[in-house]
Order: C-alpha cells, then structure tokens, then sequence
C-alpha cells in the first residue's frame, strides 16, 4: 500500500485520508459555545453587521484614537464608557423601523440590534481626560496619553 493515495486510481476503500474524496467538512467552531443567539441580548442573527462594528484605533504621539462608524445612530442612542480596569466600552442600538401593515418590503440590508465593543486601555492613558465626540455617523473617543517622563540621569563622578 502507498503511503502517498494516487489522483489516477480508483480505489475508495484504502484506510488513507483522502482529503478530495471525503465528504467530512471540518468545522472548528462546532465545540465552541455559541456567540450568537436569540436568547443573548447583545446579539441579533438577523443583522450581523451592526453586531460586527468596525472601530478603528490608532495611536498618534499625543494620543490613542478610536473611531466608528455608526450611520444614522444619534449620539442619544451611542453610549461611551469607561471601567475601573481600564477599560474603554462603546455600545449602542439601532431599532428596527416601525413596519406598516400596508407596506410591501422588497429588500431588507440595513442591520439594527444592539452592539457592544470593548477594549483594555494602556497604562499611559489620562483616564480622566477622555473626550467623545460624534460627527456625520462617526464616533471619534480621545484618549489623551502621559507623558513619559525620561529618567533624570546624574552623572556621579568617580574619585581616585
């Protein structure tokens, strides 16, 4: 028997894995718990874009800067906050519009539903300084940094 199966012959019946003749679909996920349910409040299947929102976070010299994209969300229904454990938490929701029983919906693609983002601060961030603002569906959070402060060098001199 060979060790390496062959694409020209026809012989299923060897012991060796077959990756093309195998109807086994590897599925890595399937042990998990699931993340995503009707009975987790933090999540919709129905829309998971919103769920998924994409922050961006960059560090600039004077400070670390978050920006979302929340389309159509006011800055009522966005809320920014901030835990102990430094640890900076942006959620929202979008309700679903209110249907009309007259209505006749041919396409539906803008995602509603709660979402929830968090992240762990690093420790040169002024906690007390943070600033949110929100302009044309943007959320943009300013982490405002420390200083850091080089260590005082004295040279000591060295007698004889």
């Amino acid at each position: 028997m060979a060790l390496i199966p062959s694409f020209f012959d026809n012989q299923r019946g060897s012991s060796i894995f077959d990756p093309f003749s195998s109807l086994y679909i590897w599925d890595p996920f399937k042990d998990l718990p699931p993340f995503i349910s009707s009975s987790n409040s933090l999540f919709s299947r129905e829309n998971p874009a919103f769920v998924n929102t994409r922050i961006d976070w960059k560090e600039t010299p004077e400070a670390h800067v978050f920006k979302a994209d929340l389309p159509g969300l006011k800055k009522e229904e966005v809320k920014v906050e901030i835990e102990d454990d430094r640890v900076l938490q942006i959620s929202g929701q979008r309700n679903v519009e209110k249907e009309d029983k007259n209505d006749t919906w041919h396409r539906v693609e803008r995602s509603s539903g709660k979402f929830l983002r968090r992240f762990r601060l690093p420790e040169n961030a002024k906690m007390d300084q943070i600033k949110a603002c929100m302009e044309n569906g943007v959320l943009t959070v300013t982490v405002p940094k420390e200083e850091v402060k080089k260590p005082d060098v004295k040279t000591v001199e060295i007698s004889e």
